[in-house]
């Protein structure tokens, strides 16, 4: 159970207005008697580090705030915002709730959202942050989900497993995270309509689906160009072929591209031309590089160096970039073209790494010229000096 005197108007005050030194505080000790410098400082530097991950939470008072491990592994709302767009109905049950983030979220599109968590302090801290979020249809439960799901039926069942295994460490099957899906995945899905399951961006998409069967949709969500989580959403006796859909949540917007699983496209290569593109995070996660060729009229510069080219200026999700300069990889052009001392170094398909390049070639890291270290399809090295869009 938390420590109710964190309530305290004179603790929030302190908690919100904090501006010293962390380390001073634990030295020093708290000033309240009924409340230790460690609960202090668990509360303060969790508001700090969720204000903009979470801007709800942290601009609303009396928030309570769990230990660094569950707001690290807790959904921004970004990303939560997204999820909950995908599914909406009468019920849900979150088997992992945690924190409660994609709860809330989840709430503002089901009638009646049951929020499951095994840590009973963490269950309490969800259902105050809840009541002070003014979020009465959430109904929260110190219980195994998993279990509590295989009794009644849902609308829509979640669940974000653990991916900490004590032996493993962290890990990258679905078989090895805690609840394990593959192995409940039927008795799952007899007890609901619609399956959402949240997974590490590290999962393969190709080991996903072989443990997760037939999947309807899968959505590779990014935020700022880093892929932050993917969703597998499976729909009760939906036989269309698996839809991926990459989306890239970027500070102009959201990049989106689809396509589905076994879609196959012959991608056309050629050599640099006026225009460069660099597809963001989710898409060179989905593997989808012959279809951004086909789909965008873009020629590849190699099969492996994940670059396209064109002498029109075209809508693409990613970066876009106008071509100053090819410069082939030997010292005599490199010295001719290096004239300036500050650059954004990027390595695509290249033997060398951007931190040898660095201090190889005297750069420093920064300014509006971006050098491409690129493999061309006649398979020799080069030096591509853009400007971005």
């Amino acid at each position: 159970m938390f420590n109710e005197n964190l309530l305290e108007a004179k603790v929030q005050n302190f908690i919100r207005t904090f501006d010293g030194s962390l380390s001073r505080l634990a030295f020093s000790g708290s000033p309240f008697l009924d409340i230790s410098a460690k609960e202090l400082i668990q509360q303060i530097e969790g508001r700090n580090k969720m204000q903009r991950k979470l801007p709800t939470w942290f601009s609303t008072q009396n928030i309570l705030y769990p230990p660094k491990i569950n707001l690290e592994q807790t959904s921004s709302e970004i990303t939560a915002i997204y999820k909950a767009s995908l599914v909406r109905g009468d019920t849900l049950a979150d088997i992992t709730g945690g924190f409660g983030v994609d709860s809330y979220f989840f709430s503002e599109k089901f009638t009646t959202v049951h929020h499951f968590e095994l840590d009973g302090t963490l269950s309490k801290i969800a259902q105050h942050n809840f009541s002070c979020l003014n979020r009465s249809n959430i109904q929260c439960f110190s219980e195994n989900g998993l279990d509590k799901v295989l009794n009644h039926h849902y609308g829509t069942i979640y669940a974000d497993p653990s991916r900490r295994h004590e032996s493993k460490g962290k890990v990258f099957f679905l078989k090895d995270c805690l609840p394990n899906i593959p192995e409940n995945q039927v008795g799952i899905l007899a007890h609901c309509d619609t399956f959402l399951l949240k997974t590490s961006p590290m999962l393969d998409l190709s080991v996903g689906l072989k443990e997760l069967g037939e999947v309807s949709e899968i959505h590779i969500v990014a935020v700022d160009n880093e892929v932050k989580e993917l969703l597998w959403l499976i729909n009760k006796g939906q036989l269309t072929p698996t839809k991926i859909l990459a989306v890239n949540f970027t500070k102009n917007g959201k990049e989106t591209f689809d396509f589905d699983y076994n879609d196959c496209a012959a991608a056309s290569y050629g050599a640099v031309q006026k225009y460069l593109y660099e597809p963001n995070a989710a898409i060179l996660k989905s593997g989808a590089f012959d279809l951004i060729s086909k789909q965008f009229g873009l020629d590849k510069l190699h099969k492996n160096t994940h670059l396209y080219t064109g002498n029109i200026l075209v809508d693409f999700p990613g970066r876009r970039f106008v071509v100053d300069q090819v410069v082939p990889y030997n010292k005599t052009e490199m010295r001719k073209a290096l004239t300036f001392k500050k650059a954004n170094v990027t390595t695509r398909n290249f033997p060398e790494s951007v931190e040898n390049l660095r201090k190889k070639w005297k750069l420093m890291d920064g300014g509006d010229i971006y050098l491409f270290f690129v493999t061309n399809m006649e398979g020799k090295k080069e030096m591509i000096l853009c400007s971005k869009v």
